[in-house]
């Protein structure tokens, strides 16, 4: 993985699941989760999509944003986003360049056969912008809870 804890996140701009753009610089002065994660509505992705959706009045309370990223296109974030009912916005990164600049897009293994897809991954990003917590290797049903506790300390 190319970031680190500290180091600044890299800048970029997607659009979300209306077809805006939204940018990390739209969210200035806020704490952002930013999770990168493989396909909508496969079951783990469900779980950890649901999980933050469950858990969304507490990171409310604690000042946090949260913001999904898949390779996804934005249609298809919409119909996720509608059918779960989440409140947050989900962004498309269809060429997996922001995957590639955090360092999330490489080499997957599923029954025996090797492709490229999307380590799912979350980043606590601070108000000033610099990554404060790298969760790899995420299990969805419990990474909500986790993140939440790291938010809090």
């Amino acid at each position: 993985m190319s970031i680190q804890t500290g180091s600044p996140a890299p800048k970029f701009s997607l659009p979300d699941e209306t077809g805006a753009i939204r940018s990390l610089s739209d969210f200035a002065g806020q704490t952002i989760i930013l999770y990168f994660y493989p396909k909508d509505d496969t079951p783990g992705c469900t779980t950890e999509a649901c999980n933050f959706r469950d858990d969304y009045s507490a990171f409310e309370q604690a000042g946090v944003t949260i913001l999904g990223v898949s390779p996804d296109s934005p249609k298809s974030h919409a119909k996720f986003k509608e059918k779960f009912n989440l409140p947050f916005s989900l962004l498309a990164d269809e060429q997996h360049e922001v995957c590639e600049q955090f360092g999330v897009w490489g080499p997957k293994k599923f029954m025996g056969r090797e492709y490229m897809g999307v380590a799912r991954t979350t980043f606590v990003i601070g108000a000033d912008g610099m990554v404060k917590k790298i969760f790899e290797n995420v299990k969805p049903a419990d990474h909500s809870a986790e993140v939440l506790a790291a938010v809090r300390e």
